[in-house]
């Protein structure tokens, strides 16, 4: 009985052997991490600021020289810049060279950059331009204020700053103030403004705008 079975047994066993004797897999290697789409470090440095930077403009906002913009081709990479429009207001374009956008809305910049690029270089090419930076925008205040001298216009406010807070900005009057004889140099004009009036609120706001020069006069008292 013996001798008949053995032969069996032997064929049962040897398959065990044989598993047995199997390498074990070799563990699994971690795959390779990669950068996520749509990331920002993986964008352009200028599409990647523009993304972060662009301002809410006021609305109907007309660059100037100094002003800061972003210029964004749709699906053409190499062709995204950004820069500021120079003293005359023109901005360095890829493939266009110094374009001059001063003196236009955001829109008429991209309708202008648009129908450039669209004569000699793309097929219905899409632009954006966006304002990421407003120009410095200054005024002058003398006379009797604590601190006369030049001033930037407050960040958000592109198109001027009231005079009160124009005035504050210039450390207040002075004890010999006379707030009701305050005059405003504007180009070829000079404005006659009673601030003292004006802090009572019985006359609307005047508001500085950029390039003023303002001269708090003297009491005679």
């Amino acid at each position: 009985m013996i001798s008949r079975f053995f032969p069996i047994a032997a064929i049962i066993l040897v398959p065990f052997g044989l598993f047995g004797q199997l390498p074990t897999a070799a563990p699994a290697r971690p795959a390779e991490s990669l950068p996520p789409r749509n990331a920002a470090s993986a964008l352009p440095a200028a599409s990647a600021a523009a993304a972060v930077a662009a301002l809410s403009a006021p609305t109907g906002y007309i660059l100037s020289p100094n002003d800061q913009v972003a210029v964004e081709v749709f699906g053409e990479e190499d062709l995204r810049t950004n820069g500021r429009l120079n003293g005359e207001g023109y901005l360095s374009v890829p493939l266009l060279g110094a374009v001059h956008l001063g003196g236009s809305t955001l829109s008429q910049a991209a309708a202008k950059l648009t129908e450039l690029y669209g004569r000699d270089y793309l097929v219905n090419p899409r632009v954006n331009v966006m304002l990421i930076g407003y120009a410095k925008r200054r005024f002058t205040i003398l006379g009797q204020v604590n601190r006369p001298g030049s001033y930037e216009m407050p960040e958000g406010s592109p198109e001027g700053v009231d005079l009160l807070e124009a005035i504050a900005m210039a450390g207040g009057y002075t004890r010999i103030a006379a707030p009701e004889k305050v005059s405003v140099r504007r180009g070829n004009q000079v404005l006659r403004v009673d601030a003292k009036r004006q802090a009572r609120g019985s006359n609307s706001a005047f508001t500085v705008q950029p390039g003023d020069s303002i001269t708090v006069g003297e009491s005679i008292f």
